[in-house]
C-alpha cells in the first residue's frame, strides 16, 4: 500500500518514538491494513528485561495519555515477558528477546510492508542486530565495569 498519512499510521509512529525514548530495541512498524480486521498497524519492540519491558509499556501509555489517548486493553504487564497494548487500529507488542524470537511476529507478517521508524536511534534496527553490534563493540549487557555511555544514560534519566 502507498505511504499515506493516516491517524493510525501517525499513532504507530508516536508509539515507536515513545518506545525509543525508553531505549526499546528492534522497533518495527508493520502495516497490516487490509490483511486483518483487528488492527491497521502492529508496532513491535524489545526490552532487555521484565523491568525494561514494563518501563517501555508504561512510557508508551504515559506519552499517549498526555494526548488523551488510552489503550482499550493492556495484557501481560504483571509478568512483562510480552506486553500487549491495544489502541484499536494500532496494536503494540513489547517483548523480551526470547519471547520475540519464539512468537516471531515479523515472520508471520513477513509480507507486510514496513513503516519507517524515526531515524537516528539504535532501536530502529532489529533487536538481534542491535545485540550483535553491541557485542562486537564490547558493550554486553552483563559488563561488570560501567562505561562512559552508562554515565550519560544515568544523567539523562535523572
Amino acid at each position: 500500500m502507498p505511504e499515506t498519512a493516516s491517524p493510525a499510521r501517525e499513532l504507530a509512529v508516536q508509539v515507536a518514538t515513545a518506545g525509543l525514548d525508553k531505549k526499546a530495541l528492534g522497533v518495527e512498524i508493520l502495516d497490516v491494513r487490509g490483511r486483518v480486521d483487528y488492527a491497521d498497524f502492529l508496532v513491535l519492540m524489545t526490552g532487555r528485561s521484565d523491568r525494561h519491558v514494563g518501563s517501555i509499556a508504561q512510557g508508551i501509555e504515559e506519552e499517549l495519555g498526555k494526548k488523551k489517548i488510552a489503550p482499550i486493553s493492556v495484557e501481560g504487564m504483571s509478568a512483562a515477558t510480552w506486553v500487549l497494548l491495544d489502541y484499536g487500529d494500532v496494536v503494540v507488542h513489547v517483548f523480551q528477546e526470547d519471547a520475540r524470537q519464539l512468537y516471531d511476529i515479523e515472520g508471520l507478517w513477513m509480507d507486510a510492508s514496513r513503516v519507517a521508524v524515526p531515524e537516528g536511534e539504535a532501536g530502529a534496527r532489529p533487536a538481534t542486530q542491535v545485540n550483535r553490534a553491541q557485542a562486537d563493540a564490547g558493550e554486553g549487557f552483563g559488563d561488570d565495569e560501567p562505561s562512559a555511555d552508562d554515565d550519560e544514560d544515568r544523567s539523562e534519566e535523572e
